[in-house]
């Protein structure tokens, strides 16, 4: 018998689809089904590496995690990832597909997508009891509709039941859910079975006038408000990123001040999730040369384009403002394309990264790297000392020490040795994604920048990220499953379960 599916489709982008996609897949598996997320086409900046070194969406990742299955190409078979204006890397099943712009992707593969997709949810159908759909910015695009691939057009594939998401933080919620609602087909608008309001702020009695009315306009019932939650699960690309500036601390208000320059074409950005969890640390997301200051640790992070960003570094004055910050004892870390930048040369022969030039780079490191069209995309381990540290490695170019002032980084599983170290063990450069992520070295960290401004050391025993995950999964889905409707969705999929 085929799995049963429910879409979570959005009346915009960034309502919340992910996180209550990842809700249900660790509701439906705490209830005793085996739960798979799917997602058809995804565009993000922040992607997640499988076991068997497919690249996917990072919420696509999340959320097999959340459902206690291991993530595979199938539950994301397209990945769009943005290099420049109007162009993306397409990814399938994995793997680099080809560079395209938006105009080729739409008008070429678009429907060359489609067996690809079909092929993959048939596949989940036939080993899963229940799919979770997540759809992709809103089903009622007209103006891309015909080519839309992401949202209807997958709930008629799968027989889904789709609940649609509105977004009540940025107002005028009751007129994206009718709006949304008129400009379907009828055969779409007949799948939309039930209505859901995120983020809510509020008194629930002052909202009830609007959800009766609602319902009688629309005749579909409102299954739930979930109110707004603040939960630490890694988000997939930068509409999330921007909501950081609410954590922007002040200066002098933190007791260790963290910086990460926001590049323009900034990807896997979670990789500085948990210092938000660090006590008296303070992140900040630098944009502008001004904003700089005088950080205890700097980061430089992975970008879809090295070259594009490293000429941007220059032209905001980036470059020389690095060198001066090493001088005063700042501590810099490069992460993937940001370690590429670190070194003194960055050489592209077969124009993988744009027009075959090569470029100087900042100078911080005595390394050079080759951009070479074959990307690299694997789960790591590694260690450094006596840590054992996990990650994951995702880039194009491979990189060499040009002389032995540095020493590497990590000593990985594999034999190989990645990243480089001055010896003063000011910068650091390494492939491994991830790496905040190991709580250990991450406080250790903290605590050797604590003991340079003679402040006493944090606890060294701290919680996994493993272990965090799962009470952030669990949290999840308790806020959701007491504030959703979740016997009338279990009565939609005709699924006998209680509840």
């Amino acid at each position: 018998m085929p799995a049963k599916s429910i879409m979570i489709q959005g009346t915009a982008s960034d309502v919340g689809k992910s996180m209550i996609c990842t809700a249900l897949c660790r509701i439906f598996s705490d209830d005793g089904f085996h739960v798979v997320p799917f997602k058809s086409q995804n565009m993000a900046l922040n992607s997640f590496v499988t076991a068997d070194g497919g690249e996917i969406g990072r919420a696509q990742g999340v959320q097999a995690e959340a459902a206690r299955v291991v993530a595979t190409t199938d539950m994301n078979p397209i990945l769009l990832k943005p290099k420049q204006d109007m162009m993306s890397e397409v990814i399938v099943h994995g793997k680099h597909f080809l560079n395209m712009d938006a105009k080729s992707y739409r008008n070429n593969f678009v429907q060359e997508a489609m067996p690809i997709v079909e092929k993959s949810v048939r596949t989940l159908q036939n080993t899963y009891d229940v799919i979770v759909l997540e759809g992709a910015g809103s089903p009622a695009e007209i103006n891309l509709k015909d080519r839309d691939i992401a949202n209807m057009r997958m709930a008629h594939l799968a027989d889904a039941a789709v609940v649609l998401v509105a977004d009540i933080d940025r107002g005028g919620v009751f007129a994206s859910i009718v709006g949304t609602l008129a400009l379907l087909d009828d055969d779409e608008r007949a799948r939309v079975k039930g209505l859901v309001i995120n983020k809510f702020r509020g008194m629930r009695e002052l909202l009830d006038d609007g959800l009766a009315w609602v319902e009688r306009e629309t005749g579909i019932p409102v299954l739930g408000v979930i109110p707004y939650v603040d939960v630490n699960i890694e988000a997939e690309d930068s509409l999330a990123l921007s909501s950081l500036r609410f954590k922007k601390p002040k200066r002098g208000e933190f007791a260790v001040d963290v910086a990460m320059i926001r590049l323009p074409r900034i990807s896997n950005f979670t990789d500085i999730d948990p210092f938000f969890d660090e006590p008296e640390v303070g992140v900040r997301l630098i944009g502008h040369v001004y904003e700089l200051g005088t950080p205890d640790l700097l980061i430089l992070p992975g970008t879809k384009s090295t070259m594009d960003d490293l000429a941007w570094l220059k032209e905001q004055g980036f470059d020389q403002a690095l060198h001066h910050l090493r001088e005063r004892g700042t501590k810099i870390i490069g992460i993937c394309g940001g370690f590429q930048m670190l070194g003194e040369t960055l050489l592209d022969p077969e124009a993988v990264e744009g027009n075959g030039e090569s470029a100087h780079g900042l100078g911080l490191l005595p390394m050079e790297t080759i951009f070479v069209g074959n990307k690299k995309t694997v789960q790591m381990t590694g260690t450094r000392g006596q840590d054992t540290l996990t990650g994951y490695e995702i880039h194009l170019g491979r990189t060499k020490i040009l002389r032995d002032e540095v020493s590497p980084f990590l000593q990985l599983e594999d034999g190989r040795e990645d990243g480089a170290v001055s010896r003063d063990e000011q910068v650091i450069g390494t492939y491994f994604h991830g790496l905040f992520h190991n709580r250990t070295f991450t406080r250790q960290l903290v605590n050797e920048i604590r003991a340079k401004k003679g402040l006493a050391a944090l606890p060294s025993d701290v919680k996994s990220d493993a272990e965090r995950r799962e009470d952030a999964y669990n949290m999840l889905a308790e806020h959701v499953r007491a504030n959703l409707d979740m016997k009338k969705i279990y009565e939609i999929l005709a699924l006998e379960v209680s509840v």
